[in-house]
């Protein structure tokens, strides 16, 4: 009795909390390769966002809804189409990237950190591929 107690009258689980994040960065930056492994999908057959994905994120006290944003240079004007209704950010960087990438990748982090609809929101800015030989130290970054 104390066994079917316990599996039966339990009722549901409480719902977890959901956050609206955006994950933004150049394309090549690791975005879909973050998410992937979040969500624990296969590192495999990942291809570059062309337009925007979301992924539902599910942690054991909450649940992280990413819209994340291609990269390419053709895209990141309409970045800002997509802020609305943010709860956070999270800015991925190429941490072994060309000084040039380096220097296009800060002009849109500042230009998010200055968006009226991102200013006031918390911010993860993640120095990704830190493996690589030629990568960045968090302090150079």
């Amino acid at each position: 009795w104390q066994c079917f107690r316990a599996l039966c009258c339990k009722g549901p689980p409480p719902p977890r909390p959901e956050y609206d994040l955006v994950c933004i960065g150049l394309t090549g930056s690791g975005k879909t390769s973050l998410l992937s492994q979040l969500c624990g999908e296969s590192p495999e057959n990942i291809v570059s966002t062309t337009g925007f994905s979301i992924k539902a994120v599910p942690f054991q006290n909450a649940i992280l809804n990413v819209k994340e944003l291609g990269g390419a240079d053709n895209i990141r004007k309409y970045w800002s189409r997509y802020y609305q209704g943010s709860q956070g950010v999270i800015f991925v960087l190429d941490s072994a990237s060309s000084e040039d990438d380096l220097e296009t990748a800060r002009n849109e982090l500042h230009s998010a950190l200055q968006h009226p609809q991102l200013c006031t929101l918390p911010f993860l800015i993640l120095a990704n591929h830190q493996d690589k030989p030629a990568a960045r130290s968090v302090q150079e970054v």
